[in-house]
């Protein structure tokens, strides 16, 4: 990779049970957690590892946010599984 260009960002996709947590969420806690999406995105390994699955824990503690996900094996989608904020 040439230094003129930036790591590229993994696509993300939220799951059902996300989505429906995102529903309630306020505008400044969307906003919040768009954030912390935007990094896991950038930067996949933020995550610490939950024993004994391939999910990752992302926690926030400035912005208050959670987020847990996996990555697909080229690491070129992070798929987010819940969100709490």
């Amino acid at each position: 990779m040439s230094p003129d260009h930036a790591a590229r960002r993994a696509r993300v996709v939220l799951v059902e049970p996300a989505l429906t947590q995102l529903a309630k969420l306020t505008a400044g806690e969307t906003h919040r957690l768009d954030r912390a999406i935007v990094a896991i995105s950038v930067n996949p390994e933020l995550g610490a590892p939950v024993p004994d699955t391939l999910l990752r824990d992302y926690s926030d503690e400035v912005d208050g946010v959670r987020v847990i996900y996996y990555m697909t094996a080229l690491r070129t989608i992070t798929i987010v599984a819940y969100v709490e904020a």
